[in-house]
């Protein structure tokens, strides 16, 4: 007889291809997953994987467990959304999924007001830019920073955003003296260069250091290591820096709180969508250019 964890090892196994792979997927440890492997081969009376020094090399049979398994994932994950979506108490887990900079610059208000009002409830708070499947419960609710966060997803835009250029006094100072001086320039990694009106507007502008992080880029925007484009928001919550009226404010990605529809409705999802409405939509001047910044 086989098991159901049995099965949906052998699911993670072949999306992922090694047994730390699939034991991260799991939440369980690696001699797990090859325990779980082993059972399931001896139930079904089949091999399953070529075990190779590179990995686990799934075979045909695995293949169409993998296929099943997967449609009996789906079949579980919209059975349990669905009880969530019909569960009436303030109490129990919840999971919020949120860019980190939101978390440490926007959301701590909110979190500390809700966990206050309703303290039976277990948030769990996961802080990536990954984008969570909420389809597969990889989280309850999602924050997201985004132009078109989709149709699947059932959603609020609470602010838009600008963004703007900033840096440190020092920089700032340097630009005001000499629009045409040397200027470090800080970009993210996906960013191909510098703007042709960038280049026009600050002649001197020259790229010194690119980072894939926006932590990173901030902190060494901090640092003084150059200016940087960064959401408004950031660049007047972070100490020592000031706008750098290179260029005008650009409008940016707005900020969405999205759900699965099936939970939606929940209380826990309801009660903490309520909070952070009211929280974010009362700041949301903080997210937009005032004639402070877009004045050279």
């Amino acid at each position: 007889m086989t098991h159901w964890d049995d099965l949906r090892t052998v699911l993670e196994l072949v999306r992922h291809g090694t047994l730390s792979g699939a034991g991260q997927a799991l939440g369980v440890s690696y001699t797990t997953v090859a325990r779980r492997i082993a059972r399931a081969e001896a139930a079904l009376d089949a091999r399953l994987f070529e075990r190779l020094a590179d990995g686990y090399r799934p075979t045909e049979a695995a293949r169409l467990v993998a296929v099943h398994a997967a449609e009996m994932q789906v079949s579980e994950d919209a059975l349990l959304r669905g009880l969530s979506g019909r569960d009436g108490r303030l109490s129990g887990p919840l999971t919020l999924t949120a860019p980190q900079l939101l978390i440490a610059h926007v959301l701590a208000p909110v979190l500390d007001e809700f966990t206050a009002t309703y303290p039976d409830v277990d948030l769990q708070v996961r802080a990536t830019n990954d984008i969570l499947d909420l389809t597969r419960r990889e989280a309850d609710l999602a924050l997201r920073v985004s132009r078109e966060p989709g149709d699947t997803l059932k959603g609020l835009r609470l602010v838009s955003q600008d963004r703007a250029i900033f840096a440190t006094q020092k920089w700032a100072d340097r630009f005001a003296d000499d629009p045409t001086a040397p200027l470090d320039w800080i970009l993210f990694a996906s960013y191909q260069g510098l703007s042709e009106k960038l280049k026009q507007a600050a002649p001197g502008a020259r790229v010194r250091y690119r980072f894939d992080d926006m932590i990173a880029l901030a902190g060494a925007v901090q640092a003084g290591l150059g200016a940087a484009w960064m959401p408004v928001f950031l660049g007047r919550a972070l100490p020592g820096l000031v706008p750098l009226p290179v260029l005008p404010p650009q409008p940016y990605a707005d900020i969405w709180l999205l759900a699965h529809p099936d939970l939606w409705s929940s209380a826990k999802v309801a009660a903490l969508r309520t909070v952070m409405v009211r929280h974010l939509r009362a700041s949301r001047a903080n997210f937009v250019a005032d004639e402070g910044l877009v004045d050279r």
